[in-house]
């Protein structure tokens, strides 16, 4: 369902709704934060702009609910509000899915654990040759023995051979 949402038309049709309500007695940042929304889904790299959307939009649903139950309207603009108010919901999951594909979590939100942080234990015991941490239960680790070098013979020059100079044939 969340995948087969348009985040642009969503965002359009939102636009449209609020701009049709808007000489009207209605929420008058309905219009604002829809027109944000157009441009900040616009821009393809614009993931800032797209999480302050989605919050500016998720928290205007409560606020559309407070102030419907504060304020009088007409039948048919009432009906338009409620309209875009259900229109809020989708469009709200369209975005967050969307900073989702862009890679991006919002406020923390997320189930990327094996993101970019690159995790290392303190005191620099890493997976990378060392065993890591000996508990305090376990037996004492034997020194593994002492490793022997063994040094193969450097090759002698040819005889007539200067090393390092050029040789003709």
């Amino acid at each position: 369902f969340r995948r087969g949402l348009d985040p642009a038309k969503l965002a359009l049709g939102g636009t449209v709704l609020s701009f049709v309500i808007s000489p009207f007695a209605a929420p008058v940042y309905n219009l604002p934060i829809f027109l944000f929304g157009n441009f900040a889904q616009e821009s393809s790299d614009a993931v800032q702009s797209l999480k302050v959307f989605s919050g500016l939009l998720s928290a205007s649903i409560v606020f559309d609910l407070i102030w419907m139950i504060n304020n009088e309207q007409n039948g048919f603009v009432r009906f338009l509000t409620i309209l875009l108010w259900l229109l809020k919901i989708p469009t709200a999951i369209a975005f967050l899915t969307a900073l989702r594909q862009r890679g991006s979590q919002f406020m923390g939100i997320g189930d990327d654990v094996h993101g970019p942080t690159v995790w290392s234990m303190p005191g620099g015991f890493t997976s990378g040759g060392r065993e890591g941490y000996q508990t305090v239960g376990d037996e004492p680790r034997a020194p593994p023995p002492p490793r022997t070098n063994i040094v193969a013979p450097v090759p002698q020059p040819a005889p007539g051979v200067q090393p390092g100079g050029y040789q003709n044939v």
